[in-house]
C-alpha cells in the first residue's frame, strides 16, 4: 500500500526501523560523547532487545522494513550509488590523496559491502595503501584510531531523519555533526528504492534544522513542532511555510521546549497514546507553551499569541480537553522515568502502545487510564538517550475518521 501518516496514533501498518549493528561497535569511551550515546552499549543485548521490540510490532501485523535492507538495495541503483559515494568522498578533511584511495576502497565494494560501510564507517587501519603508493599526509598524521567514514551509531533511531505527513515525507536536516551524514542515505532510499518511487519530498538536508523527534501529528491537519537543541524556530518556520503550501495541516503549533540533553525532543516530554491523550512529563505541563501558526493568504505563516500547549492543542483538534496521563507518581520517579524515556512511547492504534518496561510507575499509570501497554526491555537501547518513538519512523497508518472519532 502507499504510504500514508495522519495521525500519532492511527493503526500502525508499515514503520521503518534500523537493527543496531557495527556501527554501534565502534563506540568507545575515546568517542561516545561526541557521537551523542551516554554510554557504550553491549551491542549482542541491544540487537537482541531490537529484535524483541519488531517481533512485537510484527505480532501486531505492523509490517517492519528495515533501513541497512533498503539502504543495500538502492546501492544497486547506478545513480543512488554515485551520490551516496560522493557524499562521503566530499569530506574535506580527506584531502586529494586519500580521497583517491578511499574512492579506490569503494568502487570494489559489493552493494551489501558498501551499505555497511555507509552505516559502520571506514576505519583508519582499513585503508591501506595501493601497491607502491604512499598513504599520503593526511592518513600519515591521522590517529590511527580515527575514522576516514564516521559511523553513524544513531541510525537507530529512524524517527528524526524522515517525518511523513500524509503522503509526503520531510527529510530532516539533523543539527548534531555526528548525525549529518544520515539523510544522505534517508534520501536516497525514498528517491531511488522501488518501493518509494514518485513520492515527494516535503524537506530537504540542505535547509534549516528540523528533526523528527520534534514533529508531532497531534491529528489529521495538525501538527507540533517542538523548538529547541535540534529544531531552530527558521526550520519550524520552513516546514510549516511548505505544510501549509501542500495542503496538509491548518494548524501547526510552535512549541519552545528547554534545550537540554534530558529535553532534545519534543517527543521526550510528550507522546500521544490515544485520539485524546499524552502521556507527559508533568515537571512541565503547566509551563509547555505553543504558538498557534496558520497559513496566511499570502503563502507566509501567521504567528498568534502563545498560549498552554494543552489548551492550545485541543483548540486546534476540535476537542474539548486533551487528557494528561503523567510520567511516574511522584517527581523523583517522574524525573528518573522521563530520562528513561518514560514519555516516547510508540501508538501502535488509539490505547494501544509500546514502551520501555523499565518505567514501571508510568506503564502503570498508562494501564490505569485505559492505555494497554506492550513492554519491552530497552538497557542497551536506552544509552542513546531514546524509546521505542525515536526508534521508529512510521510510513503507514490508517486515516483517522473525520473529527478523531474513536
Amino acid at each position: 500500500m502507499a504510504p500514508y501518516v495522519d495521525s500519532e496514533v492511527g493503526r500502525l501498518a508499515t514503520v521503518l526501523l534500523h537493527r543496531p549493528g557495527a556501527e554501534l561497535a565502534r563506540l568507545t569511551p575515546r568517542n561516545n560523547d561526541s557521537l551523542l550515546f551516554d554510554a557504550i552499549p553491549w551491542v549482542g543485548r541491544a540487537q537482541e532487545e531490537h529484535d524483541q521490540f519488531a517481533q512485537a510490532l510484527r505480532d501486531r501485523g505492523v509490517e517492519v522494513l528495515y533501513l541497512g535492507q533498503l539502504l543495500e538495495e538502492t546501492l544497486s541503483v547506478p545513480e543512488a550509488r554515485v551520490a551516496l559515494t560522493e557524499s562521503v568522498l566530499a569530506d574535506p578533511r580527506l584531502g586529494d590523496n586519500l580521497r583517491g584511495r578511499v574512492s579506490a576502497h569503494l568502487a570494489d565494494l559489493d552493494p551489501r559491502e558498501l551499505a555497511l560501510v555507509l552505516q559502520a564507517g571506514l576505519a583508519h587501519e582499513e585503508v591501506k595503501p595501493g601497491p607502491g603508493k604512499p598513504g599520503g599526509l593526511v592518513y600519515e598524521l591521522m590517529d590511527r584510531h580515527e575514522f576516514v567514514i564516521d559511523p553513524l551509531p544513531n541510525l537507530l533511531f529512524t524517527r528524526d531523519s524522515s517525518v511523513w505527513v500524509r503522503n509526503q515525507v520531510a527529510v530532516t536536516s539533523l543539527a548534531m555533526p555526528a548525525r549529518g551524514r544520515e539523510t544522505t542515505l534517508t534520501q536516497a532510499i525514498y528517491t531511488h528504492h522501488p518501493r518509494f518511487a514518485g513520492t515527494e519530498l516535503l524537506y530537504t538536508p540542505a535547509l534549516e534544522n528540523v528533526e523528527g523527534g520534534d514533529v508531532l501529528l497531534l491529528a489529521p491537519d495538525v501538527l507540533a513542532i517542538g523548538v529547541g537543541e535540534r529544531t531552530t524556530p527558521a526550520g519550524a518556520e520552513r516546514l510549516a511555510r511548505r505544510i501549509f503550501a501542500a495542503g496538509l495541516a491548518h494548524t501547526i503549533l510552535a512549541v519552545p521546549i528547554a534545550q537540554e540533553r534530558a529535553t532534545m525532543h519534543l517527543d521526550t516530554v510528550c507522546t500521544m497514546v490515544d485520539v485524546d491523550a499524552v502521556v507527559m512529563y508533568p515537571n512541565i505541563a503547566d509551563t509547555l507553551r505553543a504558538y498557534p501558526v496558520t497559513g496566511g493568504f499570502d503563502g507566509e505563516p501567521r504567528v498568534g499569541a502563545a498560549r498552554p500547549f494543552i489548551e492550545a492543542a485541543a483548540e486546534a483538534m476540535g476537542i474539548d480537553r486533551l487528557r494528561i496521563i503523567d510520567t511516574g507518581l511522584d517527581p523523583v520517579t517522574a524525573e528518573r522515568e522521563q530520562w528513561d524515556d518514560g514519555n516516547n512511547t510508540l501508538a501502535l492504534a488509539p490505547r494501544l502502545c509500546v514502551a520501555y518496561e523499565r518505567n514501571v510507575e508510568t506503564n502503570a499509570q498508562l494501564e490505569r487510564a485505559g492505555i494497554e501497554v506492550i513492554a519491552i526491555s530497552g538497557s542497551e537501547l536506552g544509552s542513546g538517550r531514546g524509546g521505542p518513538r525515536c526508534m521508529s519512523c512510521p510510513i503507514e497508518r490508517t486515516p483517522l475518521p473525520a473529527g478523531n472519532a474513536r
